[in-house]
């Protein structure tokens, strides 16, 4: 499906306004929204080991951060955030030195966290030395923009706070604008800290510890989240939405039956092939369609394991993959294709962009025996259940497409709440899993995926010193000259060793009721509540 076709899809959608709402709709405060999902927050801090997609979310509208993204209207009206855009939140304002050293922001005065207590630079201090120091995601997710050390955060005074650079990196104030960088009131979080948990994560698991939008008012693993307005919010307009009920319903079906009949106001993890259908059958609900940038449906093997760790193993599940019945039975055209290049030479800076990779049966039964594997083997092929409804039947295609050239595969369902802290054991031999980067730039998806520093999201334990060097000068090239040279080897080199096999770029394919106005497109794929409201 090409980006005219998304269009399209959203144009019908826009349609449907036309038609009368579930009365079930009608008769619901319009103050209150119902939401209906596939899985829900596991935590409730994203900076806790294992904390699933739906936990940034959380993040988003119970903390502030020190900026936001603004928001840009593409033709087709659709309203997304724009990456270029800083907007403040809990900073009024912000000023670069002179040098360009440091960047320093004046924070609002009247902030307040939801118990009472005054924001201060010293909360921002100690939620930034916080997220740089208990290693895992979060840290990662600070280095990506150069932000490593307790020391580059500098507390003025009470409502002034620095930002001292390590190095002149473009993500730097991009990254803490992303979810991981929130203000945490960090008297109350150490009040629940322990010595054993200086950071108090066991706790914020379970708690909030916020300034932001909304509180949470009940929180039950499994079942629901349920989010009340913060009236005393004051790092943007007070949200139209005064509660919203966040339910987790697994059943596909009955997320689908749960909206139409209007018992829920809006759900974004159906399957595809119910998008398709709801924007074209003209049900009493509209659904919003947008590209995922920086993003992709991708097939994992773990390069530590044999006989995943020789090449042309990898480049033979590569031609065995099934690709266009993936995509007609799995995605339901509801994708960008990411296969069937004329060739596998990279000639342009874009991504993600189609490999050259195609279904080949001989040529991969071919490079099997070259690589000694001629015989098959047994593996096992993994997938998060959380996005089961498109992963289940891309893996029984897949399992039937490897086993034409000899490869017996089992399937192992994770469960959507685990499947984070699975990754990062790095055991798993074969994995159907979806990345999606915050930042929109090629050397941002690589330092995550590719990289040597071993991140969860390379989830394969791919190693290569020579592609971190590129990744590395990619990210602090000054010359475009120079910069579009390293995009193009460090994806010259990802398709030629291909650890990953790139399969689609997704949407974010999102249904509500035709009164539910205000919904944008967000690089962390939750809705911002904050700006929903209901007509």
């Amino acid at each position: 499906m090409d980006r005219r076709r998304f269009i399209q899809s959203g144009s019908a959608a826009a349609a449907l306004g036309a038609l009368p709402l579930s009365s079930r709709a009608q008769a619901r405060p319009k103050d209150v929204l119902v939401v209906g999902n596939e899985f829900g927050p596991n935590s409730l801090d994203i900076h806790t080991v294992g904390a699933n997609r739906a936990s940034y979310g959380v993040s988003w509208i119970c903390y502030d951060r020190l900026m936001s993204y603004g928001r840009k209207t593409l033709p087709d009206g659709r309203v997304v955030y724009d990456r270029n855009k800083l907007e403040p939140e809990l900073a009024e304002s912000w000023q670069m030195a002179p040098d360009g050293g440091s960047v320093t922001f004046k924070l609002r005065k009247n902030a307040k966290f939801h118990d009472g207590t005054p924001v201060t630079a010293k909360d921002v201090k100690w939620s930034f030395d916080r997220a740089v120091t208990v290693g895992g995601f979060p840290t990662f997710q600070m280095a990506a923009g150069s932000l490593e050390k307790p020391e580059q955060f500098v507390v003025v005074d009470d409502h002034t706070f620095t930002v001292k650079f390590l190095r002149k990196d473009k993500l730097t104030m991009n990254d803490l604008a992303v979810p991981v960088p929130s203000i945490f009131n960090s008297e109350l979080v150490k009040k629940n800290a322990t010595a054993a948990d200086p950071w108090g994560l066991a706790w914020t698991r379970n708690n909030t510890a916020g300034g932001g939008a909304y509180k949470v008012e009940a929180f039950r693993p499994g079942q629901e989240i349920v989010y009340v307005r913060y009236d005393d919010w004051k790092s943007g307009p007070l949200p139209k939405l005064r509660r919203i009920v966040q339910r987790e319903v697994p059943n596909a079906g009955n997320r689908r039956a749960l909206l139409v009949k209007g018992d829920i106001d809006i759900t974004y993890d159906l399957p595809p092939k119910d998008f398709s259908e709801l924007s074209k059958e003209g049900a009493a609900v509209k659904v919003s369609s947008t590209p995922i940038e920086n993003a992709m449906f991708y097939l994992g093997m773990n390069t530590t394991k044999a006989p995943f760790d020789n090449p042309k193993v990898r480049q033979a599940v590569a031609l065995a993959l099934p690709y266009d019945k993936l995509y007609d039975n799995a995605l339901y055209g509801r994708a960008i294709k990411l296969y069937g290049a004329p060739s596998n030479k990279v000639s342009s800076t874009a991504w993600p962009q189609p490999t050259g990779y195609k279904t080949d049966l001989a040529k991969a039964k071919a490079l099997m025996a070259e690589a000694g594997a001629g015989a098959g083997f047994e593996t096992t092929l993994s997938f998060d259940l959380g996005s089961g409804t498109i992963s289940e039947p891309m893996a029984i295609l897949i399992q039937e497409s490897l086993g034409a050239i000899g490869i017996k595969t089992q399937i192992n369902k994770i469960p959507g709440a685990t499947w984070r802290a699975a990754l990062l054991k790095k055991d798993m031999p074969l994995i159907i899993n979806r990345f999606g980067g915050w930042l929109d730039f090629p050397e941002y998806f690589f330092f995550w995926c590719y990289h040597g520093q071993n991140a969860v999201f390379n989830t394969m334990s791919y190693q290569n010193a020579r592609l971190d060097k590129i990744i590395t000068n990619a990210r602090f090239a000054e010359s475009k000259t120079l910069y579009d040279s390293f995009v193009k080897d460090m994806v010259q080199i990802a398709f030629d060793e291909v650890p990953r096999v790139p399969l689609f770029q997704p949407t974010m394919d999102v249904a509500m009721q035709k009164d539910v106005q205000g919904y944008m497109y967000w690089f962390h794929l939750q809705p911002d509540y904050r700006q929903l409201s209901k007509a």
